[in-house]
C-alpha cells in the first residue's frame, strides 16, 4: 500500500510538473506591451507579439498567423486609446472569443489640438494621444491591469505575478525618480526638443520638456512647406539645439531641418515600437536610452 502511495505520488508531481511547464499563451498587440506584459508574467507565460519590435504600429496589417496566434489565446492585452486603429477588424477576423483587457484603463490621457500639438489645459478639442507608456506612472497603472488580468487567469500564479509586477513596478518607480531629478536640472526654457513625430507628449508632460512635431499623431501624415519653414523659425528663435528621428520614421526631413538651422541630429529615439537589439528591446531600455539622448542634446 505504501509502494503505491508513493508511486501515486511521483506520478502526481510528474503531472504538475508538467501543468507547471506549459506557459500560459497570451497575445500582445504591440512590442512594448509585450515586454512589460513579459515582465509581469515570466516564465509561467508565453507572450505572442502582433506588432513586432521595429514595425510601425500605424500602419501595421495583419497576417494570417497573427489572427491564428490570436484566435486561441486567452487573454489580448491592448493599449486602446485609439492606438490599435485595426483592432476591431482583427478581432472579428480573428473570431476572437477570449479577454480583451485594455492596460490603460486609469490612466489621464493627453489630448493633441487640432494642430497636432498637445493640448495639457483639458480644452478636450483634438484626437486623444494614446502613447502613454511614456510616462512611468502610467506605465505603473498599466502594470497593475496587466497582473491583475494574469492573477485572475492563472490563480495559481498569482503570488508570482504579484511578486513579478511589484520588482518591476520598484524599478520604474527608481527611473522615474532619477530621471526627474536629471530634468530639472535644466532650466525649463531650455527643455525643447523637435521630434519627427508626435508621440512623446506624456514624456513632455512628465518632465516639462515641450516638443516640437514635424507631424502629427499618424507616422503617415508629412508636413507641409508652410509647417517646416516655421519649425525652422521656431528652432532658430529657441535656439534649439538637437532634432530627433524615432526609429519607425523617415528621417529626411529632419536632416533637412538639421541642414537649414544648424541643430545636431541625436541618435534615434524609440517612440512606438521597441528595437530588436539591446538597448532598446525592452521598456526600461528604451526609456532609458530615450531620456539619455534628450538629456544630452539639452546639455
Amino acid at each position: 500500500m505504501h509502494l503505491v502511495r508513493q508511486i501515486l505520488a511521483v506520478i502526481c508531481l510528474l503531472f504538475s510538473s508538467i501543468a507547471a511547464a506549459a506557459p500560459l499563451k497570451v497575445v500582445a498587440s504591440f512590442s512594448i506591451l509585450g515586454n512589460l506584459v513579459q515582465e509581469v508574467g515570466g516564465d509561467r507565460v508565453q507572450v505572442n507579439t502582433l506588432v513586432s519590435a521595429g514595425e510601425d504600429a500605424h500602419v501595421w496589417q495583419a497576417k494570417p498567423a497573427d489572427l491564428k496566434k490570436l484566435s486561441g489565446a486567452p487573454l489580448f492585452f491592448v493599449n486602446g486609446l485609439g492606438f490599435e486603429g485595426w483592432l476591431k477588424r482583427v478581432e472579428q477576423a480573428a473570431a476572437y472569443k477570449g479577454k480583451v483587457i485594455t492596460v490603460t484603463q486609469g490612466v489621464k490621457p493627453l489630448t493633441l489640438k487640432e494642430d497636432g500639438h498637445h493640448d495639457h489645459d483639458g480644452h478636450d478639442h483634438g484626437k486623444t494621444d494614446p502613447h502613454a507608456w511614456h510616462d512611468p506612472r502610467a506605465v505603473l497603472l498599466m502594470v497593475a491591469q496587466i497582473s491583475a488580468a494574469l492573477q485572475a487567469a492563472d490563480p495559481a500564479g498569482a503570488e508570482q505575478y504579484r511578486k513579478n509586477a511589484a520588482a518591476f513596478s520598484a524599478k520604474v518607480s527608481q527611473l522615474d525618480q532619477s530621471t526627474a531629478a536629471a530634468f530639472s536640472a535644466i532650466p525649463a526654457a531650455s527643455r525643447k526638443v523637435v521630434t519627427s513625430h508626435d508621440a512623446l507628449g506624456y514624456l513632455g508632460a512628465r518632465y516639462t520638456i515641450q516638443f516640437l512635431p514635424l507631424q502629427g499623431i499618424s507616422t503617415e501624415a508629412e508636413p507641409s512647406a508652410k509647417e517646416m519653414a516655421a519649425l525652422i523659425r521656431e528652432i532658430r528663435k529657441s535656439k534649439i539645439k538637437a532634432v530627433f528621428a524615432e526609429n519607425i520614421s523617415n528621417p529626411k526631413l529632419i536632416d533637412q531641418i538639421a541642414r537649414e538651422t544648424g541643430a545636431k541630429v541625436g541618435p534615434p529615439i524609440y517612440s512606438d515600437a521597441l528595437d530588436k537589439k539591446a538597448p532598446a528591446n525592452t521598456w526600461i531600455g528604451m526609456f532609458t536610452h530615450n531620456t539619455q539622448a534628450i538629456l544630452a542634446a539639452l546639455k
